[in-house]
Order: structure tokens, then sequence, then C-alpha cells
């Protein structure tokens, strides 16, 4: 007879993990693994990686999925290795071999090829790809040998640096908007040297403010306990870090955490981040800012947008001092 899988008692948790998630697993797998270890009641990524790609997937726990959608709509940074002369059906290295060609490539003609594609650019979404069609992803239809024909999609393609190139294996760094394809990138460049190309690998080094360097690994969170884990966690606030901030004092705090409107002497702002005063610092609680919630400016009008509760808000500032 088998054993019972011990239950889980859930907690709630409340901030952000930079993940350096590994080759070979799903987002989802990684965010359910690591929600299993941090026992979260509540928690959800920021934005899908594929199996083949490693790096930065944040990882939202409690008050911190209320601003998820900030690191969604975020531009993006990658390093990607390009194999060069070959062909794929998938456009990356997962994909069956159409077709190999000879190379005859140039320092100059990659360098042409890969400027070609800064910018504003139109790209097809791959087949293989998450997207979906009448209720279905796109690589549903694909594995069914069906063929969707697929709009083409405006991304913006801010640069693309070579990193390193040796015969056949070209590697870039690239920096884009959301909702950059960078298999039907490699794959596009491929064709503007003549040779095709394929996705062989891809590194996720940037989203936003959020950096690969900060990230933590799925081996290294096993190998911690409970506190450890909890000592990684970042405020909520880590994800909205390159938006301005407002500062209000208790009275006008009061009223934003109610979804009242204030008017502002400062001029427009897209969107801003809002604190409210230094919260009283007891026994093992860190003396810093309250972290209330996100809002826009309109018409010098401070709109909310997200708002945390008064629970969340303490969650926050109980997270441990080297955060």
């Amino acid at each position: 007879m088998k054993s019972e899988r011990p239950r889980i008692v859930r907690r709630a948790v409340h901030g952000v993990l930079l993940l350096d998630k590994h080759s070979g697993m799903s987002s989802n797998d990684a965010l359910q693994r690591v929600k299993r270890l941090y026992r979260a009641e509540k928690a959800g990524h920021t934005g899908t990686l594929d199996p083949l790609a490693t790096g930065l997937l944040p990882l939202c726990f409690g008050a911190a999925t209320k601003f998820s959608q900030a690191s969604l709509e975020a531009d993006k940074a990658y390093r990607a290795t390009l194999k060069l002369g070959v062909t794929t059906t998938t456009a990356d290295a997962e994909g069956k071999v159409l077709q190999e060609r000879s190379l005859a490539v140039s320092r100059e003609l990659i360098e042409a090829a890969c400027s070609s594609f800064e910018g504003r650019i139109a790209q097809v979404p791959p087949m293989h790809s998450a997207l979906k069609h009448q209720g279905r992803a796109l690589y549903d239809y694909a594995r069914a040998g069906i063929d969707v024909e697929r709009a083409p999609r405006e991304v913006t393609i801010h640069a693309i640096d070579i990193v390193d190139w040796q015969h056949d294996v070209l590697v870039i760094d690239v920096r884009c908007s959301k909702g950059t394809y960078i298999r039907t990138l490699a794959a596009d460049i491929g064709e503007a040297l003549e040779c095709g190309a394929h996705l062989a690998a891809l590194r996720r080094t940037a989203s936003g403010p959020l950096r690969l360097a900060d990230a933590h690994a799925l081996d290294c969170l096993e190998s911690l306990d409970e506190a450890g884990r909890d000592a990684l966690l970042l405020p909520a606030d880590t994800l909205l870090a390159d938006w301005p901030e407002v500062r209000l004092d208790d009275d006008d705090a009061g009223r934003f955490l109610s979804g009242l409107r204030r008017r502002l002497d400062a001029g427009d702002a897209p969107c801003v981040r809002v604190y409210g005063p230094s919260s009283q610092a007891s026994p093992g609680v860190r003396e810093r800012r309250a972290f209330l919630g996100s809002a826009h400016i309109q018409a010098r009008e401070l709109i909310p947008t997200r708002l945390l509760s008064p629970l969340e808000v303490q969650g926050l500032l109980e997270l441990p001092a080297n955060t």
C-alpha cells in the first residue's frame, strides 16, 4: 500500500524570488517546486521561459503577485547562441533538421545582418509557441502537422551586440521589448546571412530592472532551510524599481489605501510606486518606508492602481533585513 504524501501546511509568504531556471524545466514546473519549498499560499511567475531556455525567472509570492504585470510588460535581455548553417522545424535545437547550408560569412556581414533587425520590426510568431489560436496553443497544431496562418506582430529590438563568433557558432546579447521571439530572430538573422540558423541555446539575463546576477538556482534553494530561503526574498516593489516614486504622509497614506484620489503639485507621470511613512520597527522588523501600492497620475491626480492590504504591507516589512 502506497504511503500518502505528507500534507504541506501552507503559509502567507510575501515577496519576490529571482530564480535562475535550468534547462529542461518548464516555467510552471519551476514555480510549483519553489512554491512547495516555501510552503506559499499564493505564487505566480512573470512570464514563461521555454523549457530549453535558462536564466532569470522572477517568481512572486502573496502581495507581490499584484504587481507581476509590470515584469510581464517590461523589456527583456537575453544571451542567445545561434548555430549557423542549419535550420530546424522549430527554429531551435529541439526540432528536426530541415536543411544544412554552407557558410560564407564574415564579421562585417554578421554585424550588418544583426544591425538590420534593430529598431521596430515585424515578427511572425513561430508555430512552436504558446500563442493561442481559437483557444489552443500553436504548438498543439504544430504537433498535429497543421500550419496556422499567423499575423505579424510588431516588436522592438533595442540592441544586438555580438559577444562571440567562431565559424558556425554566433553568440549575441539582445535587448528587446516584451513578446519578442528570439528563436524567430535567430532564424531571420540566418536568412539575412543566406546560410540559415537556429537557436542553439538561450539565457535570459534581465527583465526590466531585475538582473540574473541576483538570481538563485533551484539546487541552492533546496540546500537551505526555510529561514535561509526567506532571506532571499525581495520586497514587492523590486518589480517596480525603475518607476518614479511618490511619498505620502500619514493622513494621505490612509486615504490612498482607501482608494481615494489625491491632488498632486507634481507634473504628470504614467505609473508610480507609492510609499507611506516609515514603520515603527519592532524586534526583528526593520524600519523603512512602507510600500502601499502602485498608481498613475492623470491631470495631477494620484489615482490608485494596485493597493496592498494592511496585512500585506506588514508582511513585506517583515522580510529579513538583508533584502
